[in-house]
C-alpha cells in the first residue's frame, strides 16, 4: 500500500513536470517564451524523470518519451510509454524474478514442437483463456491445440480433401474446434482418444468459404453459434448442438477419418452484405454484435446484431476505398480500428 501511494505521488508529479514542459513548448513555437531557471531541457527532464521512478525507467524510453513531446506538443505520450510493456531480446533476460514497479512482464516461450511441414503455413491462431490454450491451424490441414497448464499439445491432420483450410476458431460450449475450407466446415473433438473418427465434417458448401468465428455469449448453453463468410460477399450463421453430432451424421466413407453431416440437413440462415470476398468475420462480445469486412469498396465494413442475418432490415455499414482487410475492436478506448 506504501508502494501504491509512492508510485501514485511519483505519478503526479510526473503529470507535472510533462505539462509544464508541453506550456514551455508551445510558447517556443510561437515565439514568446523567454528562458529562464525553470526551463526543461533534456537533463532536467532526465534527471528529474530517473529520481522519480528509479530503475523502473530506462535511458531509451525516456529519451522516446521526450523527443514525442518535443515534436508534437499537441498529442501528448500516455505516462505508460515511459515504462515499456516488452521485453527486447537485448534486455537481461537470466533474472526473471527482476519485476517491473508498473509491469509484470512474462517471458517469451518458445513452442518448439513442429506443428506445420515444409511448404505448409498457419492460417489461423485462436486463444481460449478460460482453458489456458491455444489453437492453430494450418493452411495443409493440421489443426493443434497446446495447453498452457501442462505443456501438452493435440494434433490432428485434416487431408480427406485438396481444399486449402482458411481459417480456425474454438467452440466453447460444446468444446469442439470448428475451421473451414473452401467447400466444407471441420469440427474437431481434440479431447477424443481415438485417432479414427473423431472429427465432423459438413459439406458441401456452395460458395468457397473464407473465414470464421464463434459467436461468444454468456448462457453457456449446450449450443454454438457459428459465423462464416464467402468469396460471393455472403455471411452465414450456423447453430449447433450436440444432438446435431448424433442426429445428423451420415455414414462414414470407407477408411475416412471423419463422418459426415449433409449441410441440406442444417438451417443455415445468409445474408449477402458485401459484394466482394469476405476476408474476416467476429463476434465483439463487449458490443453484442457481429462485424464482417471485405475488399469491397461500397459495402467495405459491417457492424450489427446477428439478426440482421436472418432478416432483411439494413445494416450499419461504412464505405473504404479499396475495402477494408483487417480489423480490431479495443475496449478500452472504444474504438474499432481498420486496415485497408
Amino acid at each position: 500500500a506504501l508502494e501504491l501511494i509512492d508510485f501514485k505521488n511519483a505519478l503526479e508529479q510526473f503529470h507535472n513536470l510533462v505539462e509544464k514542459m508541453i506550456i514551455q513548448k508551445t510558447k517556443e513555437s510561437s515565439g514568446l517564451y523567454t528562458k529562464d531557471d525553470d526551463e526543461i531541457d533534456y537533463e532536467k527532464f532526465y534527471t528529474t524523470t530517473q529520481t522519480l521512478f528509479g530503475p523502473a525507467v530506462k535511458d531509451q524510453n525516456i529519451q522516446a518519451f521526450f523527443r514525442k513531446i518535443v515534436s508534437n506538443p499537441d498529442e501528448k505520450p500516455e505516462w505508460p510509454e515511459i515504462f515499456g510493456c516488452f521485453l527486447g531480446e537485448s534486455d537481461d533476460m537470466s533474472s526473471p524474478s527482476k519485476e517491473s514497479m508498473v509491469f509484470l512482464v512474462s517471458e517469451k516461450q518458445q513452442i518448439t514442437h513442429s506443428v506445420v511441414k515444409r511448404k505448409d503455413v498457419i492460417k489461423g491462431i485462436v486463444k481460449v483463456p478460460l482453458l489456458h490454450f491455444t489453437v492453430t491451424a494450418s493452411q495443409k490441414g493440421v489443426l493443434t491445440v497446446f495447453s498452457k497448464q501442462s505443456s501438452f499439445s493435440y494434433s490432428f491432420c485434416f487431408h480427406q480433401d485438396t481444399a486449402w483450410i482458411a481459417g480456425c476458431d474454438f467452440l466453447p460450449n460444446l468444446k469442439y474446434v470448428v475451421a473451414v475450407t473452401e467447400s466444407t466446415v471441420i469440427l474437431w473433438d481434440y479431447k477424443s482418444k481415438e485417432s479414427q473418427n473423431n472429427g465432423f465434417v459438413i459439406k458441401p458448401m456452395k460458395n468457397c468459404l473464407l473465414c470464421v468465428s464463434t459467436v461468444t455469449t454468456p448462457d453457456h448453453l449446450a449450443k454454438d453459434t457459428i459465423l462464416m463468410g464467402d468469396d460471393k460477399g455472403y455471411v452465414y450463421l450456423l447453430t449447433m448442438t450436440n444432438d446435431d453430432f448424433i442426429m445428423k451424421q451420415s455414414k462414414a466413407e470407407k477408411e475416412s477419418q471423419f463422418k459426415f453431416m449433409d449441410s441440406e440437413s442444417f438451417n443455415i440462415p445468409k445474408r449477402k452484405l458485401h459484394d466482394d470476398w469476405v476476408v474476416k468475420i467476429k463476434y465483439i462480445s463487449a458490443l453484442k454484435r457481429f462485424a464482417s469486412c471485405s475488399t469491397d469498396s461500397i459495402n467495405s465494413f459491417v457492424l450489427d446484431d446477428i439478426k440482421r442475418l436472418e432478416d432483411n432490415l439494413p445494416v450499419k455499414e461504412f464505405s473504404v476505398p479499396k475495402g477494408v482487410n483487417a480489423f480490431t475492436y479495443c475496449g478500452k478506448a472504444k474504438v474499432i480500428v481498420t486496415g485497408g
